[in-house]
């Protein structure tokens, strides 16, 4: 439905990932759905850019493994200083949702699919719990692998 897609006002996604192919697609999917988004390729970048960011981010989208800092470990830095900010975390690794299980925070398994990625995103924004519950989506959930989005490809326009 159409009025679903509308949001109110326009919000902040930090996304992380040390690698730049995956960092970009999940930067254009976010854009392409009119989501402000702010990239990191580190958690120490993240961390930089956070501290110095004057605006409202709403969502911290990170990779759960990263050099020098895990993604559980950088939402937990960030939350000290924003303490309403939403975590999702993503990750190819095997058993990279057990790194996140033990903080509730919600995470979906790479790579994904758009639609799939954007649904999860609106989810969290929307969760009344800021801790958001460990939500997980799988891709296996879908039935269509060709609509998977590998790092390096660009998604099809309609986010499908």
């Amino acid at each position: 439905m159409a009025e679903q897609l509308v949001r109110k006002e326009m919000e902040t996604i930090l996304a992380v990932d040390d690698v730049h192919r995956v960092l970009s697609v999940v930067v254009k999917i976010l854009k392409d759905a009119n989501y402000n988004v702010l990239l990191a390729e580190s958690a120490a970048n993240a961390v930089d850019l956070a501290a110095n960011y004057t605006g409202s981010i709403d969502l911290l989208l990170s990779d759960v493994q990263m050099p020098g800092m895990t993604g559980p470990d950088l939402g937990e830095a960030l939350k000290k200083a924003r303490p309403k900010l939403r975590i999702m975390f993503m990750s190819g690794f095997t058993g990279g949702n057990l790194l996140v299980l033990n903080y509730g925070w919600s995470y979906i398994k790479k790579p994904s699919v758009p639609k799939k990625l954007l649904q999860m995103v609106k989810d969290v924004l929307a969760a009344p719990d800021k801790s958001q519950g460990m939500q997980q989506f799988e891709i296996s959930e879908d039935t269509d692998p060709d609509k998977k989005i590998e790092a390096g490809q660009t998604p099809p326009a309609d986010g499908k």
